[in-house]
């Protein structure tokens, strides 16, 4: 038999291959979610108004100098100008002020009604899932009951039993906002706890309460920072919902509903009163809706490029 050698033969066509290159640098899941979503010039935009609109809710009542309780007779409906650059309402008060401190509790209820939903509906859905069977029957029974409750009907029993304010508005609206949150967790850990993992943590003797915490919930949390960033345009519109019908915040204290409700009656005469606490109040919704789209594509691995 003849021999053999390397030189009878020839790599063709891979000269300047490296296979030992790395091509793709290593990153965790949140830091490519956070690439992918720096790609989405749309989330990106809405993310940096977002930031901007939080840093004016802040700071923004203390830029032009004007409180926004003060009143004055003798600047009653003055329109936008060089000094009041927002207008004045009809007690004189600075609308530019009051705008921002309004949005400041606009933009509280909605990430304190959205944190309250997240951990109630998370524990509450977590458990539903995980355990399943009889359990799993009653807690959404339970779920199904109080999301048939008519939401007026709660938030008029609430202002009821507490002075109207920010926290009647955020009992009134958490105590059956959480069920879609539980059961979008419940959805997903139906799906996830019979992977492999969930099997082995269970086999070495992990307790449920830890299977739930470390294994279940955080691979669920993609999905519910998406929810997030709906669940809070809905609070913010609710609270604007409920002070039109007053409801809501009470004077002196305001919020974007607020002044939308007290702008109301002078729509014809004085329309900017009621076009700057709207404009926010779109604006703020829009921009959570378009940054949850962005994040519902970034966190999805199955788009991963």
């Amino acid at each position: 038999m003849a021999q053999l050698s390397k030189e009878k033969f020839k790599i063709i066509g891979c000269e300047n291959a490296n296979a030992e290159e790395i091509l793709r640098p290593s990153m965790t899941y949140w830091q490519d979610a956070w690439r992918r979503l720096k790609q989405n010039k749309v989330a990106t935009a809405s993310l940096i108004i977002l930031i901007l609109i939080s840093l004016m809710t802040i700071f923004g009542q203390y830029i032009n100098g004007f409180s926004f309780e003060v009143k004055n007779d003798n600047l009653v409906n003055i329109p936008p100008n060089s000094t009041h650059w927002f207008g004045t309402d009809n007690l004189g008060r600075d609308v530019f002020s009051r705008v921002w401190a309004g949005g400041r509790v606009s933009i509280i209820i909605g990430l304190i009604g959205a944190f309250i939903d997240t951990v109630v509906g998370g524990i509450y859905g977590g458990i539903s899932g995980f355990y399943g069977g009889f359990i799993d029957d009653i807690m959404m029974r339970i779920v199904e009951i109080l999301a048939s409750i008519p939401y007026l009907v709660i938030v008029i029993l609430v202002s009821l039993i507490l002075h109207k304010g920010i926290w009647a508005i955020i009992i009134a609206m958490t105590i059956t906002g959480w069920v879609q949150m539980a059961r979008l967790v419940r959805g997903q850990l139906l799906q996830i706890k019979e992977q492999e993992y969930v099997l082995a943590a269970a086999a070495l003797g992990a307790n449920p309460s830890r299977i739930i915490a470390k294994h279940l919930l955080p691979n669920t949390l993609g999905i519910m920072i998406v929810a997030i960033t709906f669940d809070i345009p809905a609070f913010i519109f609710g609270e604007a919902f409920l002070s039109y019908l007053g409801q809501g915040i009470q004077s002196p204290n305001t919020s974007w509903g607020a002044l939308a409700s007290a702008a109301q009656p002078s729509l014809m005469f004085y329309p900017y009163q009621l076009f700057f606490p709207s404009l926010f109040i779109s604006l703020t919704m829009l921009s959570f809706t378009l940054l949850g789209d962005g994040l519902r594509d970034a966190l999805d691995p199955r788009l991963r490029q």
